[in-house]
């Protein structure tokens, strides 16, 4: 299913003209400074000299511990805390194929044979959820010879509602980008639904360098009742902006 929409965007773009060294990402760890007093709530109140200095200092403690929650309560709004007070960390490698491209892809997903597929990667005991590319010959120099970002995701939807398997298909998002040396890279977010493994989000990107076309394809799981969860869409959002020709040496 993952590599289905392949030959739908190829075939647009093609027809008409015939046709691991490792990179640690994380999120920021961010680490929740001891701001109460050394000694403990207890000790301090029985040591203070008087009623009134136990009082003052019974609401320092409490407003201590006031600003320490409300600062947990801040991180876990923001993103950062999902689980534990500690981010979890997102791992990626760096793959470089000898087709002429480079991306970064999960360290826990693994390589695959797959008919069609220049390289393929799935995460283990969920093959759903995949990170691939297709590499073709064109007779293109660049991505903006054959149309607009929004007018390929116009195609690309076209031709995923084509398919018996496909019950609806919707963009989310497009936007182009420079690549190495200025090449024209176009992004497109998408949701389908599918006969065939249900809701999921697509990321694609696609450039042209040295007359091939190269389609990424990053497919995940986006079901109503398991979605994508937005440390996950972090770390396929790295993988789709690293996408790019291989650097010149």
């Amino acid at each position: 299913m993952a590599l289905q929409i392949y030959p739908s965007l190829t075939n647009f773009i093609c027809n008409p003209f015939n046709h691991i060294h490792r990179l640690r990402i994380s999120c920021p760890k961010t680490f929740i400074s001891n701001s109460a007093p050394k000694l403990s709530s207890l000790t301090q109140l029985h040591n203070a000299p008087n009623s009134n200095d136990k009082d003052a200092l019974a609401l320092s403690i409490l407003s201590s511990k006031r600003r320490l929650s409300l600062s947990i309560l801040s991180l876990v709004l923001n993103g950062f805390l999902p689980n534990s007070i500690f981010a979890q960390e997102l791992e990626l490698e760096r793959y470089t194929d000898a087709e002429g491209f480079t991306l970064l892809k999960p360290s826990s997903y693994v390589k695959v044979d797959k008919a069609g597929a220049t390289v393929l990667f799935e995460e283990a005991n969920k093959g759903s959820n995949s990170v691939g590319v297709v590499v073709n010959p064109v007779r293109l120099t660049s991505l903006g010879e054959f149309g607009s970002p929004e007018f390929v995701a116009d195609k690309l939807m076209q031709a995923e509602r084509r398919k018996e398997s496909t019950k609806d298909a919707e963009v989310v998002g497009v936007a182009e980008r420079s690549g190495q040396g200025g090449l024209q890279v176009y992004e497109i977010e998408y949701k389908v639904d599918s006969t065939r493994g249900g809701m999921k989000r697509i990321f694609s990107a696609a450039f042209v360098a040295s007359k091939k076309l190269y389609l990424l394809n990053i497919a995940h799981s986006d079901k109503p009742e398991s979605p994508l969860d937005n440390h996950t869409r972090t770390m396929l959002e790295k993988v789709l902006h690293s996408f790019d020709a291989e650097p010149m040496t």
